[in-house]
Protein backbone atom coordinates (compact mmCIF):
# COMPACT_ATOMS: atom_id res chain seq x y z
CA UNK A 1 0.00 0.00 0.00
CA UNK A 2 1.36 3.60 -1.03
CA UNK A 3 2.36 6.24 1.90
CA UNK A 4 -0.31 8.99 1.73
CA UNK A 5 1.20 11.62 -0.27
CA UNK A 6 1.81 15.24 1.12
CA UNK A 7 -0.44 17.64 0.67
CA UNK A 8 1.83 20.67 -0.05
CA UNK A 9 -0.17 24.41 0.54
CA UNK A 10 2.00 27.05 -1.19
CA UNK A 11 0.63 30.54 -1.23
CA UNK A 12 1.67 34.50 -0.90
CA UNK A 13 0.88 37.21 -2.85
CA UNK A 14 -0.85 37.69 -6.61
CA UNK A 15 2.23 37.69 -8.57
CA UNK A 16 5.36 36.76 -6.12
CA UNK A 17 5.98 33.35 -8.36
CA UNK A 18 4.08 30.66 -6.54
CA UNK A 19 3.01 29.32 -10.20
CA UNK A 20 6.62 28.84 -11.31
CA UNK A 21 7.46 27.68 -8.25
CA UNK A 22 5.52 24.94 -8.47
CA UNK A 23 5.86 24.04 -12.13
CA UNK A 24 9.45 23.62 -11.47
CA UNK A 25 8.89 21.32 -8.49
CA UNK A 26 6.87 19.03 -10.76
CA UNK A 27 9.70 18.93 -13.00
CA UNK A 28 12.23 18.10 -10.67
CA UNK A 29 10.74 16.29 -7.95
CA UNK A 30 9.68 12.58 -8.47
CA UNK A 31 6.14 11.98 -7.37
CA UNK A 32 4.61 15.32 -7.16
CA UNK A 33 1.64 16.71 -8.81
CA UNK A 34 0.35 20.16 -9.43
CA UNK A 35 -3.50 20.38 -7.97
CA UNK A 36 -5.47 22.37 -10.42
CA UNK A 37 -7.80 24.60 -9.32
CA UNK A 38 -11.24 26.12 -10.76
CA UNK A 39 -12.16 29.72 -11.40
CA UNK A 40 -14.35 31.82 -12.97
CA UNK A 41 -12.17 34.70 -14.05
CA UNK A 42 -11.29 34.61 -17.64
CA UNK A 43 -8.00 33.73 -19.24
CA UNK A 44 -4.70 35.70 -18.58
CA UNK A 45 -2.72 35.81 -22.06
CA UNK A 46 -0.88 31.86 -22.41
CA UNK A 47 -3.02 29.90 -19.68
CA UNK A 48 -4.89 26.89 -21.08
CA UNK A 49 -7.50 25.24 -19.64
CA UNK A 50 -7.00 21.90 -17.69
CA UNK A 51 -3.07 22.95 -17.38
CA UNK A 52 -3.45 26.60 -15.32
CA UNK A 53 -6.87 26.32 -14.15
CA UNK A 54 -10.82 24.64 -15.11
CA UNK A 55 -12.37 28.42 -16.34
CA UNK A 56 -15.58 27.75 -15.24
CA UNK A 57 -19.05 30.05 -15.68
CA UNK A 58 -20.37 31.31 -11.98
CA UNK A 59 -23.28 28.87 -12.30
CA UNK A 60 -21.31 25.97 -12.70
CA UNK A 61 -18.97 27.15 -9.89
CA UNK A 62 -21.72 27.70 -7.77
CA UNK A 63 -23.51 24.02 -8.48
CA UNK A 64 -20.26 22.35 -7.41
CA UNK A 65 -20.26 24.71 -4.47
CA UNK A 66 -23.83 23.23 -3.79
CA UNK A 67 -22.30 19.63 -4.23
CA UNK A 68 -19.75 19.98 -1.62
CA UNK A 69 -17.18 19.36 -4.51
CA UNK A 70 -14.38 21.54 -3.21
CA UNK A 71 -11.88 21.58 -0.53
CA UNK A 72 -11.90 25.18 -0.35
CA UNK A 73 -13.46 27.69 -2.17
CA UNK A 74 -13.11 31.71 -2.00
CA UNK A 75 -14.15 35.14 -3.86
CA UNK A 76 -11.33 36.68 -4.92
CA UNK A 77 -11.02 40.44 -6.09
CA UNK A 78 -14.84 39.61 -7.61
CA UNK A 79 -13.97 36.21 -8.80
CA UNK A 80 -14.67 32.70 -7.51
CA UNK A 81 -11.54 30.20 -7.00
CA UNK A 82 -12.07 26.95 -5.50
CA UNK A 83 -9.71 23.51 -5.12
CA UNK A 84 -12.20 20.48 -6.73
CA UNK A 85 -12.29 17.85 -3.40
CA UNK A 86 -12.02 14.26 -5.53
CA UNK A 87 -8.76 15.01 -7.56
CA UNK A 88 -7.07 16.06 -4.33
CA UNK A 89 -7.76 13.01 -2.33
CA UNK A 90 -7.56 10.48 -5.56
CA UNK A 91 -3.68 11.90 -6.17
CA UNK A 92 -2.76 11.71 -2.61
CA UNK A 93 -3.93 8.04 -1.85
CA UNK A 94 -1.80 7.08 -4.77
CA UNK A 95 1.27 8.20 -2.56
CA UNK A 96 1.95 11.38 -4.77
CA UNK A 97 2.63 14.64 -3.25
CA UNK A 98 0.11 17.45 -4.41
CA UNK A 99 1.24 21.17 -4.42
CA UNK A 100 -1.49 23.31 -4.18
CA UNK A 101 -0.84 26.67 -5.72
CA UNK A 102 -3.53 29.29 -3.48
CA UNK A 103 -4.37 32.79 -2.22
CA UNK A 104 -4.12 33.22 1.26
CA UNK A 105 -7.85 33.54 1.72
CA UNK A 106 -7.80 29.74 0.27
CA UNK A 107 -5.18 28.63 2.44
CA UNK A 108 -6.54 29.84 5.67
CA UNK A 109 -9.70 27.29 4.51
CA UNK A 110 -7.42 24.62 4.21
CA UNK A 111 -5.67 25.20 7.56
CA UNK A 112 -8.83 24.58 9.39
CA UNK A 113 -9.23 21.31 7.45
CA UNK A 114 -5.96 19.67 7.14
CA UNK A 115 -3.32 20.02 9.93
CA UNK A 116 -1.38 17.37 8.39
CA UNK A 117 -0.26 19.76 5.74
CA UNK A 118 2.59 21.27 4.79
CA UNK A 119 1.95 25.29 4.32
CA UNK A 120 4.86 27.36 3.14
CA UNK A 121 4.47 31.40 2.47
CA UNK A 122 6.38 32.77 -0.48
CA UNK A 123 7.34 36.18 -0.25
CA UNK A 124 8.73 39.29 -2.61
CA UNK A 125 12.09 40.59 -1.52
CA UNK A 126 10.29 43.62 -1.79
CA UNK A 127 6.78 45.54 -2.59
CA UNK A 128 8.36 47.47 -5.34
CA UNK A 129 9.44 43.53 -7.15
CA UNK A 130 6.30 42.76 -6.44
CA UNK A 131 4.39 45.99 -8.29
CA UNK A 132 7.25 45.13 -11.36
CA UNK A 133 6.31 41.56 -11.94
CA UNK A 134 2.13 42.24 -11.72
CA UNK A 135 2.95 44.93 -14.42
CA UNK A 136 4.85 42.44 -16.75
CA UNK A 137 2.30 39.93 -16.19
CA UNK A 138 -0.40 42.54 -18.28
CA UNK A 139 -3.26 40.75 -17.58
CA UNK A 140 -4.56 43.68 -15.00
CA UNK A 141 -5.33 46.98 -15.10
CA UNK A 142 -3.39 49.54 -12.74
CA UNK A 143 -6.52 49.66 -10.63
CA UNK A 144 -6.23 46.44 -10.52
CA UNK A 145 -2.48 45.87 -9.75
CA UNK A 146 -2.87 48.66 -6.73
CA UNK A 147 -5.80 46.61 -5.14
CA UNK A 148 -3.16 43.32 -5.50
CA UNK A 149 -0.44 45.45 -3.95
CA UNK A 150 -2.64 46.70 -0.73
CA UNK A 151 -3.95 43.33 -0.08
CA UNK A 152 -0.45 41.57 -0.67
CA UNK A 153 0.81 43.50 2.63
CA UNK A 154 -2.04 42.25 4.46
CA UNK A 155 -1.21 38.51 3.42
CA UNK A 156 2.53 39.25 4.02
CA UNK A 157 2.04 40.19 7.79
CA UNK A 158 -0.01 37.21 8.51
CA UNK A 159 3.39 34.95 7.36
CA UNK A 160 3.48 33.07 11.03
CA UNK A 161 0.82 31.01 10.21
CA UNK A 162 2.63 29.19 7.86
CA UNK A 163 5.47 26.31 8.49
CA UNK A 164 8.33 27.78 5.99
CA UNK A 165 8.73 31.21 4.35
CA UNK A 166 10.27 31.11 1.46
CA UNK A 167 12.16 34.70 0.00
CA UNK A 168 11.61 34.47 -4.05
CA UNK A 169 14.37 36.81 -5.23
CA UNK A 170 16.20 34.39 -7.19
CA UNK A 171 14.17 31.35 -8.99
CA UNK A 172 16.71 28.93 -8.36
CA UNK A 173 17.31 29.47 -4.87
CA UNK A 174 13.50 29.64 -4.29
CA UNK A 175 13.44 26.24 -6.14
CA UNK A 176 15.85 24.35 -4.14
CA UNK A 177 14.34 25.48 -0.89
CA UNK A 178 10.69 24.29 -1.32
CA UNK A 179 12.68 21.17 -3.02
CA UNK A 180 14.39 20.83 0.28
CA UNK A 181 10.81 21.73 1.72
CA UNK A 182 9.51 18.43 -0.07
CA UNK A 183 12.20 16.03 0.35
CA UNK A 184 12.35 16.90 4.47
CA UNK A 185 8.92 16.12 5.15
CA UNK A 186 8.41 13.21 2.99
CA UNK A 187 11.14 11.78 5.54
CA UNK A 188 9.54 12.70 8.95
CA UNK A 189 9.37 9.68 11.52
CA UNK A 190 5.82 10.21 11.85
CA UNK A 191 4.77 10.11 8.11
CA UNK A 192 7.07 6.49 7.86
CA UNK A 193 6.03 3.08 7.13
CA UNK A 194 8.61 1.72 9.76
CA UNK A 195 7.86 -2.21 9.89
CA UNK A 196 11.17 -2.58 7.98
CA UNK A 197 12.98 -1.88 10.97
CA UNK A 198 10.92 -4.83 13.14
CA UNK A 199 11.57 -6.78 10.11
CA UNK A 200 15.21 -6.33 9.59
CA UNK A 201 15.80 -6.83 13.59
CA UNK A 202 17.03 -3.14 13.96
CA UNK A 203 14.40 -2.31 16.93
CA UNK A 204 11.99 -4.52 18.88
CA UNK A 205 9.38 -1.68 18.70
CA UNK A 206 9.89 1.36 16.24
CA UNK A 207 6.88 2.79 17.94
CA UNK A 208 8.17 2.49 21.36
CA UNK A 209 11.39 4.94 21.49
CA UNK A 210 13.80 3.64 23.80
CA UNK A 211 13.17 5.53 27.20
CA UNK A 212 17.56 5.80 27.38
CA UNK A 213 17.46 8.39 24.63
CA UNK A 214 13.45 9.23 23.67
CA UNK A 215 14.11 12.94 25.70
CA UNK A 216 17.42 13.34 24.04
CA UNK A 217 16.49 14.46 20.08
CA UNK A 218 18.72 16.41 18.97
Amino acid sequence: MAQQGLLVVVSGPSGVGKSTLCKTMISNVPKTRLSISCTTRQPRPAEQEGVDYYFLSEDRFREMIQHDDFVEWAKVYGKLYGTPKQQLTQTMDQGIDVLLDIEAQGARQIMDRYAGAVYVFVAPPSLDSLRTRLYRRAGDSAEEIQRRLQKAQDEIANYRSYHYLIRNEDLLEASQELKAIILAERIKTPRLDTRWLIENRLVDNPEKPDSSSASHVS
